[in-house]
Parts: C-alpha cells; structure tokens; sequence
C-alpha cells in the first residue's frame, strides 16, 4: 500500500478538536504547549472550551487546526513509531500545506504557528469585511467547467474566479460579493446548487494580493528546508521537495486556486497512492478522497483509537 498523509483546511475545526489526543499522549500535549508559547496565547484553551466564534476567527482557526494535525503526527511517530517517512507524499488543503510542511519538518513548529497566525490576519485585512464573498457550487452537474462558465458571468461585474476545485460536486468561487452574486446566478442557470459560505474574507482570489504580500515578506525571512516527504502543492497540482519552490508556491497559494482535485488524482494515478490517512480535524478530507480516487482506501485520523487501528494497518 502507497500512503499518503493529507492534512485539513479551514471549515474543519470545531470546540473540543484534540481534546482526547492531549489527554492521552505527552507528545501532543507537547505540541499544544509549544504552540501557545510561539504565539503567546492561550490557543489550546479557546481549542478546549471555545467559544465557537473566536476559535472560528480565521488567525485563530488557522494555527489551531495546524496544531491538531501536528499533534496527530508527532503521536503517531512517538507513540505508535509511524513516521512520516512511511508516506509517498504529503498535501494540505490551503493552510493544511503549512500542517504537511509542519509535519514533514520543512518549517519548525513555533515558525509554522507564527506564519499562520499572520496568514490569518492579513488575509482579514485585506478585503473589508462585507465587500467579498464566496459560494460553494454543488450537485451532480458541477464540475470545473460549469463553475468557469459561472465565473466568467461573475467577472462582468467584478473579480470572480474560482478557488477551490474540490471535486466533481463541490467547486468554490470567490470574489467580490457583487459579482460573486451574479456568477450564482449564472450556476443556478446551468444545473448547480449554490451555497453562499460563511467566510470572513474572499480567500484564493486575487483581492487577496495584500495578505499575499504581507506572506510574501513573512516567508522571506522564515527557515524552510526539504520535507521529509515531497509535497504535492496546491497551486501546481504536483509534487516539489525544493525549499525555494516551496517559498514561492506558498505565495502564490494566498491568491491562487487550490487544485485538489487535480492533486488528488496526481496522487492515485502518478503517484500510485493507494491509502490516504486525513492527519487532523475531521473528516472532509478522507470524503473527497472518497469521491475523487474511489479504488483508494481513505481514513480519517481525528483520535487515539484511529492513530492506534491506523498503526496496526501498517
């Protein structure tokens, strides 16, 4: 079996995600500890008790469900001695590819947690609150073309683009609110549902070029090395293990499309990944998984009894 690691994005966390995993492993209580002291904050508590608004912040979301992907890993590998090496590969859903890095030793911990931290705040700051917005195109009909097409129309009014292709059924486009409005429109039109998401900013389009700019400057001066397992980006869909393409691609990715999809299917078709483990926060990952390479095994990695049966898999 060919493993590959997948680590989350935002929308996954929840109050009370790690809670069991620091309760029973030293090592992940470790990772929590050494989080709040990078960031100087009592992340693990807002993680434990909430509230649910402020753990949803996206400067708090950010580094907390790197944190939880974090700790999995370090569990896996001190407790149960499941290395990251045991994987072909590891990907991340937008900031899931600081959690890969993370966990594939590119970037340190206390650095990652910073990174994410200014991620989220400057992504918030770069478009007023209410001016930007992004919808969630679904249904049997929906795949990338339709949502290009829906896009476009969007386009005449203002930005829209899309931003996340997930997997046939789930498209993401993100742009101005207007002309976002209008690309609904024009999916409704063409046989989609569309969900308008609860988001603070327009993430992956080019409004984002501030927040983009701010990382820019952050990730110039941030130690990356080569992971311990290639990364297979967002923004190209394949994998690098070059610390310079990784500090450009990790620009990029503030503005650019996440190309799941196609990353996924690299995976089980170039890669010959047979065995996805969704290191984190829920189980988005592991359904998309699902849907996307279907001969693949998929599992989710959320507690100590996953960790435990997924080590016993190896």
């Amino acid at each position: 079996m060919t493993l590959a690691f997948l680590f989350p994005g935002q929308g996954s966390q929840a109050v009370g995600m790690g809670q069991d995993l620091a309760q029973a492993f030293a090592s992940a209580r470790e990772v929590f500890q050494e989080v709040d002291e990078a960031l100087e904050q009592k992340l693990s508590a807002l993680m434990q008790d909430g509230p649910e608004d402020q753990l949803t912040l996206t400067e708090n979301a950010q580094p907390a469900l790197m944190a939880v992907s974090v700790a999995v890993m370090r569990t896996l590998e001190k407790e149960f001695g499941v290395g990251i090496e045991k994987a072909a590969f590891v990907a991340g859903h937008s900031l899931g590819e600081y959690s890969a890095l993370a966990s594939a030793g590119a970037i340190s911990l206390s650095d990652t947690a910073r990174l994410l931290k200014l991620r989220g705040q400057a992504m918030q700051r770069a478009v007023p609150v209410g001016q930007g917005a992004m919808a969630s195109l679904i249904g049997p009909k929906t795949d990338l073309a339709l949502a290009e097409e829906a896009a476009k129309a969007g386009s005449e009014v203002g930005v829209c683009v899309v931003a996340n292709d997930n997997n046939n059924g789930n498209v993401v486009i993100s742009g101005d609110k207007a002309a976002v409005d209008k690309a609904i429109e024009k999916a409704k039109e063409l046989g989609a549902r569309a969900i308008p998401l609860n988001v603070s900013a327009p993430f992956h389009c080019p409004l984002m070029q501030p927040a983009a700019d701010e990382m820019a400057e952050a990730l110039a001066g941030a130690t990356i090395v080569s992971p311990r397992a290639p990364l297979v980006a967002n923004v190209i869909a394949g994998p690098t293990n070059d610390p310079e393409a990784i500090r450009r691609m990790l620009v990029e990715q503030v503005t650019g499309r996440v190309r799941w999809r196609e990353s996924m299917i690299w995976m089980a078709e170039s890669g010959g990944v047979t065995r996805f483990a969704e290191a984190g926060a829920g189980k988005v990952l592991s359904g998309m998984a699902k849907r996307i390479a279907p001969d693949a095994e998929a599992v989710p990695l959320n507690g100590p009894a996953d960790l435990e049966a997924f080590a016993k898999l190896l």
